[in-house]
């Protein structure tokens, strides 16, 4: 398994003319006068009677209505000048530098010295606390490259996630704990997507993997799953893609806790959130943010500040971040 209307207006040119009417307008004078004699006779205001004629007030004005600014929504996906295909050339990885720490500038600093601000959650179809039901099948991971696009690893306890939950890559490095019918678990990493028929709720799960819940044989069985947040004692690495350079760059996070939900890079505006490809690359077509800050959050809300780091693609540049346990 390969894995509205326009209201026209008057014409500039156009004559009005007032032309005198007299009959008419001497007929109409002459009832306004008689009504408003009528109009104004004693005994017929409220204050004098005591029987004054009910009047409706004016309807108020609709009240404001306010709601939370709303979260500054992703650019639309564009094309890519990129190969969405996984790379092969070979990958280093780069020692941590004094530049690959956290900006002190933080709403709190946690216990081990990282600098992290939250935000309201973001989780998309994978939401914590919540057990899935499925089923579980198993396909030959090779070298463990998939299409999140990490490359090749030993690590065989790996899962591609069906099309509908992997969304577009957000799955991408998600622990998640399966657990067979009979009691037994494993916990697994997505780093693969598993396109049809593979269906919603499926997980296509390495070998190596599945044969600890089940004998091969067995094909496909039903699981349950859920995500999620464990211990880990590696840290956070950004690498750029293959072919980036300051005028066009790809940028990935590995290694991260929890699932990622945003990548933003600094701009002179601001923050600007890159979109997302399936093969797990976050895009700045017009080189935007290439080689500046870049700030990570997560599906809790967390936020982590990455300071600048050259472009070096496909080297997986380390950083001395990592996100909260939940």
């Amino acid at each position: 398994m390969a894995s509205s209307s326009h209201r026209r207006r008057p014409r500039p040119d156009q004559d009005f003319q007032w032309r005198p009417v007299r009959g008419p307008l001497l007929a109409v004078a002459a009832v306004a006068a008689v009504a408003l004699v009528v109009a104004f006779r004693p005994g017929d205001a409220a204050g004098a009677t005591g029987q004054g004629r009910a009047v409706s007030a004016p309807a108020s004005a609709p009240a404001a209505v306010t709601s939370a600014a709303a979260a500054p929504k992703e650019p639309s996906p564009k094309p890519s000048t990129a190969s969405p295909a996984p790379t092969t050339s070979s990958r280093t990885t780069a020692s941590p530098s004094p530049s690959a720490t956290a900006s002190r500038t933080p709403a709190h600093t946690a216990a081990n010295g990282t600098a992290r601000t939250t935000t309201a959650p973001a989780a998309g179809r994978i939401r914590p606390g919540t057990a899935y039901r499925g089923v579980a099948t198993s396909y030959d991971v090779g070298n463990g490259d998939g299409a999140c696009s990490y490359g090749p690893t030993s690590d065989v306890m790996t899962a591609a996630m069906n099309t509908a939950d992997y969304e577009t890559a957000k799955a991408c490095g998600a622990y998640v704990s399966v657990r067979a019918a009979s009691g037994t678990a494993i916990t697994v990493r997505i780093t693969n997507e598993c396109p049809a028929p593979c269906a919603a709720g499926q997980l296509d799960l390495s070998r190596q993997a599945f044969a600890k819940l089940a004998p091969l044989s067995a094909g496909r069985i039903a699981i349950t799953w859920n995500l999620l947040s464990p211990a880990v004692s590696d840290t956070v690495s950004i690498r750029y893609k293959t072919g980036s350079t300051q005028y066009w760059c790809g940028i990935q996070a590995i290694g991260h806790r929890n699932p990622l939900a945003r990548l933003e890079v600094r701009t002179g505006g601001g923050w600007l959130a890159l979109t997302r490809t399936g093969y797990n690359y976050f895009l700045s077509e017009q080189g935007t943010g290439c080689g500046g800050e870049i700030r990570l959050t997560d599906i809790y809300g967390e936020q982590l500040t990455v300071p600048a780091l050259a472009v070096r693609p496909d080297a997986t540049q380390r950083t001395t971040l990592q996100f909260a346990r939940h």
